[in-house]
């Protein structure tokens, strides 16, 4: 953190002036969601040589092949979930934990399920730095879920994935929803889906880009 403290006004004014142009001018209007995006610092969830380009309207590379979400998509997708302070939230796909930041300064709890030990390990440390404690990181195949919490009343998957992976929509509460982006292992629609009793009804919302989801239910290794 010693390395941002100096910068950390200039930080605080491009936070304000993402949320402000990327994120309210496409449409995000809820508060709590505007409100987490403008605290959480996306700069402490880059690489330290892209720190210049940390509030881009672009995802970013944090290796290992994976990415840090565009400040919109993640505000998007945290909107389309409606989460209340009360609710539990499974995330898959931890990467740098930076939209993992983003849901615990919105629920209850957080569950995050990250494929690669390292990565996990990372995020795990940056969320500590910040003192956030609302969270749990598991290391594991994401496309399988977390059945040990379920079920939950928000499910956000931040990877692409073929298909709707079943034993999520399994994990999704009476009354929650689950964004998952769906489509090829280089472009998807970003799809919302609702459960109620036990109807489930799907919504293509438009297209995005994510990296592959890999697991069982995801594509293969």
């Amino acid at each position: 953190m010693d390395l941002y403290k100096e910068q950390e006004d200039v930080f605080k004014e491009k936070r304000e002036e993402m949320v402000r142009r990327q994120i309210k001018s496409r449409g995000v209007k809820d508060p709590m969601v505007l409100d987490a995006m403008k605290i959480v610092p996306r700069h402490f969830f880059v690489p330290d040589q892209l720190l210049e380009r940390a509030y881009d309207d672009t995802p970013l590379p944090i290796g290992e092949g994976q990415t840090i979400s565009q400040p919109y998509i993640v505000s998007w997708m945290t909107e389309l979930l409606k989460i209340k302070k009360d609710d539990a939230v499974l995330e898959i796909g931890t990467g740098s934990g930076y939209q993992a930041a983003v849901l615990c300064h919105i629920a209850k709890f957080v569950y995050s399920v990250e494929c690669i030990p390292t990565l996990a390990a990372e995020a795990g440390e940056r969320l500590a730095a910040l003192g956030i404690s609302n969270f749990q990181i598991v290391v594991g195949d994401g496309s399988k879920g977390y059945p040990e919490h379920a079920p939950y009343k928000a499910i956000i998957v931040t990877a692409g994935s073929p298909d709707i992976p079943p034993l999520l929509v399994q994990q999704l509460a009476d009354g929650g929803r689950m964004v998952v982006p769906v489509g090829t292992s280089h472009i998807q629609e970003l799809v919302l889906v609702e459960r109620k009793k036990n109807e489930v009804r799907t919504r293509e919302l438009g297209s995005c880009v994510f990296v592959p989801l890999v697991g069982e239910y995801g594509w293969k290794p």
